[in-house]
């Protein structure tokens, strides 16, 4: 082929996909009209500590910059934005029942529980993306109940504004990791580590951990615990930040966002940018990358055994991840994965998608493995009874132990943020307690009526937010740790 013909193919080709991108293009500014306008939390941008800051610092140091944080948030936001009205739900505005600082205790900072004796074990528990150390307080307060300090760090651009997830870098959430470790081993020098990651948090306590098998100035911990592990996304986040590139116009600033919506939940955000996605990606690429480094230097071997809690059913991360990127990858050193299936009860079983339906038998057919793998589920003798069947590792045979409890008929399945949350907490769960009280119960809304109406999407108040077999989840984390 002659070079005249090729620099005409290439030219063709270089067109068609400039075309491809302006529509593209157009098609993300046109769906902009859909998103409401920004408000001050979508635009501010607080001043976070580095990477390399952070790496400097110690628990009380971040603490300080915390505080500091939190003063330029009150100074710039809740104070110019408060207009007193008690009814409003908008957690920046200080007359609103959801807003923090009326609250029995402002979970989005971090905090150390310390045991009611002498401690005989040290925790690093990591919240999850758009998240606050909020969602790791019951496993927190639990663990201290039982012996053990446990630190829970707030990580950058999480607990004040979402616009500070427009701007923080993965690597900011592993120093904080990394800060929270040496923390904890000035706080339990003798006693065993454990890391606790919840969803973004358990991809950094195992990006951590790796490279502990590098480094060996990190503190190795003895036992990582993963629930709804970030091992794996959709391929949507890869290219996550072309899609705020109109964002660099001002006039579409809103193209920086992939959901604007009312902040009326104290603990948590409800928007959701897109350079979050991306962080997302990027840590997630990285965590693979470094089980590649380790398995080539032979240093797997050396990694603590990991238990893991997952939903079968999860739109946040991918539940096939967990078991081929992760558990498959693992050494036979004690680790498990237990998997809470979808409600496949006679009631329920008819509705479920196909694919749905036979995602497990696909993820774990029978086969003997290097880690224990368990299935809470309904029973095979059908009705709403659960159990566990546990096949231990290098077996066949499922070791079935009733759990006493049904699966709630209302319920198709868990979800990614239901797992960490017991029945009765009191801003998520499905039977709140009446001790404490955060403005609102969501997880008992249950709103009927009309598409359209809302400004939130039906799809978003039906996920369920607790977890019904929680006792069980806690029982698993205290026979390991």
């Amino acid at each position: 082929m002659s070079l005249s013909r090729l620099r005409s193919i290439f030219a063709w080709v270089l067109v068609l996909v400039l075309l491809i991108a302006v529509v593209l293009l157009g098609v993300r500014i046109a769906g902009l009209s859909s998103l409401p306008e920004l408000e001050p939390w979508h635009r501010l941008i607080l001043d976070e500590p580095s990477a390399a800051e952070l790496d400097d610092m110690d628990w009380a140091a971040y603490q300080a910059a915390e505080e500091q944080v939190f003063e330029a948030l009150r100074r710039q936001i809740i104070e110019p934005l408060s207009d007193g009205n008690a009814h409003s739900y908008n957690r920046y505005s200080s007359a609103s029942p959801v807003y923090p600082g009326n609250l029995p205790r402002d979970w989005n900072r971090s905090f150390i529980l310390q045991p009611p004796g002498k401690a005989r074990g040290v925790v690093v528990l990591l919240h999850g993306l758009t998240d606050s150390p909020y969602s790791l307080r019951h496993l927190a307060q639990h663990l201290s109940e039982q012996g053990f300090v446990s630190l829970v760090p707030r990580m950058p651009g999480h607990g004040t504004l979402p616009s500070g997830l427009t701007d923080v870098r993965w690597e900011q959430w592993l120093a904080t990791t990394r800060m929270a470790v040496r923390e904890a081993r000035e706080q339990v020098p003798d006693g065993p580590l454990y890391l606790v990651g919840y969803s973004n948090g358990g991809a950094l306590a195992l990006r951590y951990s790796l490279a502990a098998l590098e480094d060996r100035s990190l503190a190795m911990p003895q036992r990582l615990v993963l629930i709804s592990p970030m091992v794996g996304v959709t391929s949507y986040a890869r290219y996550a930040g072309l899609a705020a590139l109109p964002a660099v116009l001002p006039a579409f600033a809103k193209s920086a966002w992939m959901n604007v919506l009312p902040e009326f939940n104290p603990f948590k955000y409800n928007s959701f940018p897109v350079h979050a996605a991306r962080q997302t990606y990027e840590l997630t690429h990285e965590v693979q990358g470094a089980f590649d480094s380790a398995a080539r230097a032979g240093r797997l071997a050396q990694l603590p055994p990991v238990l893991a809690f997952q939903s079968l059913a999860d739109s946040t991360v991918s539940t096939p991840a967990v078991v081929h990127d992760l558990f498959e990858r693992l050494p036979a050193n004690g680790s498990e994965l237990v998997i809470f299936d979808i409600n496949r009860s006679q009631a329920i079983g008819s509705l479920l998608r196909p694919d749905m339906s036979g995602l497990l038998e696909q993820l774990v057919p029978p086969a003997q493995r290097d880690y224990d793998l368990t299935v809470v589920g309904v029973g095979e003798q059908g009705g709403h009874q659960v159990e566990a069947r546990r096949i231990a590792a290098g077996e066949r045979e499922a070791v079935v132990t009733p759990l006493n409890v049904e699966y709630p008929s209302q319920l198709f399945s868990l979800s990614h943020v239901a797992l960490p949350f017991p029945p009765d907490d009191p801003l998520y769960g499905s039977e709140p307690t009446s001790e404490e009280f955060y403005g609102v119960a969501l997880g008992t809304l249950a709103p009927r009526g009309e598409r359209g109406v809302l400004v939130v999407g039906l799809a978003g108040l039906q996920r369920v937010t607790s977890n019904p077999f929680y006792a069980y989840l806690r029982e698993r984390i205290d026979e390991d740790l």
